[in-house]
């Protein structure tokens, strides 16, 4: 472990050797199991059908015997049938915004909402954040678990929360500006919103009070950390959630190392599999990540499957395995003229440009049977006169990196600085007009 670390500020769990973390894991998993199987009908006809029974987990590795559950499994029991507990328990409901058919409910009881606020005062302690902070809060509240589960986190902590949510982006820096807050809890997509509005206004990002940007919700590259830091002049940082699994909190890059966020293996147990055969794969491979809940009571979730793409890496600042830079989700790999792309990785080729703002947009297309991709692309505000020549060379440049680092071609188009559409929460980077051949 990282000897800087003040240990009198951790949770005991947080300096707890392995043996003993995996000790407690095995106790708690055995619960959660046999919690699920008692009082979830889909889990009790599922391990019924494969002839299972809690009482067979004998060790972590036993885990694999036992069947992955899906989001469809909670739009199919929508909206309570996969409630562990009686609805008189449950204190809080959150769902998904259901683009894409039946949202998924979960529900909490006031345990699990102790719990939460608790692995989000974690979260934010091992991000840097103390007591007496000040914390704007920039996800959106109501349904979705971001706004809730990171100001109830920051109120456990003991810091003063300013309950922003998402959108009004003058207001967003109107109260950055006047509140000062050491703190943002933003999505990274949003926060270069929030910089463009500051800049805009003509404030000098530097001469504000925020410090430390905990970004989540969305996939984001090392490129883009980089980039939100020199802007801002704060320190940026991974928080990971699912609202499945708990909502935010679930992991947390530490301030110490910034190697990728720590997963709180204390009440959330990962696994890593092949995203198509299933099969557990070895710490260090990538493969899609999957959790199982170790101390929920509403909603346990046995083998959930995030399709979030990363790997399992040794723990650093904390004993507990970290997650590496999700790369990308299984459910948003595009398949472009047979190779595999996430967003993620043009992203990653855009920030290389130097000229270019952070914000772009994948236009897929059919010309003829071929798939055909083009970039949008944003030159920096200070260069909105360049010449087009140099817009071209430049355009050229990007078009070079991706088929050099992702082996497609693109079309580049440069188009006027602040044109592309901006976003008030999770950014939407892709836009496939392809249709069935």
């Amino acid at each position: 472990m990282n000897m800087l670390i003040n240990t009198n500020l951790l949770d005991p769990m947080e300096t707890a050797s392995i043996d003993q973390l995996r000790q407690h894991q095995l106790d708690r998993l055995r619960w959660s199991l046999k919690h699920a199987y008692d009082n979830v009908p889909l889990y009790k006809q599922r391990f019924d059908s494969l002839g299972l029974h809690p009482d067979d987990l004998k060790s972590l590795e036993d885990l694999a015997k036992f069947p992955f559950t899906g989001k469809n499994d909670l739009r199919d029991n929508y909206p309570y049938g996969m409630f562990a507990v009686p609805m008189e328990d449950v204190v809080r409901l959150h769902a998904s915004s259901g683009t894409t058919g039946k949202p998924t409910v979960v529900g909490y009881t006031q345990n699990d909402i102790n719990t939460w606020a608790n692995v989000v005062a974690r979260s934010i302690r091992a991000a840097g954040g103390r007591r007496g902070d000040k914390v704007q809060i920039s996800y959106g509240y109501g349904l979705f678990t971001g706004g809730l589960g990171a100001h109830y986190g920051a109120e456990r902590l003991g810091c003063t929360v300013i309950p922003m949510s998402g959108g009004q982006t003058e207001k967003q820096v109107q109260l950055i500006r006047d509140f000062q807050p050491d703190i943002i809890m933003v999505t990274p997509s949003y926060m270069l919103n929030i910089a463009d509005e500051i800049e805009r206004q003509g404030l000098d990002p530097h001469k504000l009070a925020l410090r430390l940007g905990i970004f989540g919700a969305e996939p984001w590259t090392a490129e883009l950390r980089r980039a939100v830091e020199e802007r801002m002049g704060i320190t940026a940082l991974d928080i990971y959630g699912l609202s499945e699994i708990m909502g935010p909190g679930v992991a947390m890059e530490c301030a110490e190392t910034k190697d990728g966020p720590t997963v709180w293996e204390d009440h959330f147990y990962p696994e890593i599999i092949d995203p198509v055969t299933g099969a557990v794969l070895p710490d260090g491979e990538y493969g899609e990540l999957v959790f199982t809940s170790l101390s929920k009571e509403a909603l346990p979730m046995i083998r959930y499957r995030t399709r979030d793409l990363t790997r399992l890496l040794p723990g650093t600042a904390r004993p507990m395995r970290r997650i590496d830079k999700i790369t990308g989700r299984s459910d948003d790999m595009l398949i472009i003229r047979g190779v595999n792309v996430f967003p993620t990785q043009i992203e990653e080729q855009v920030l290389k440009i130097k000229q270019l703002s952070e914000n772009y947009e994948i236009h897929l297309y059919r010309n003829g049977n071929l798939d055909s991709m083009d970039v949008h692309v944003e030159l920096k505000h200070e260069l909105q006169g360049l010449d087009p020549d140099q817009q071209r060379l430049i355009g050229n440049e990007l078009s070079k990196q991706i088929k050099t680092y992702i082996g497609i071609s693109a079309r580049v188009l440069i188009q006027p600085s602040h044109s592309l559409k901006r976003s008030e929460g999770k950014a939407c980077h892709v836009y496939d007009k392809r249709t069935p051949v």
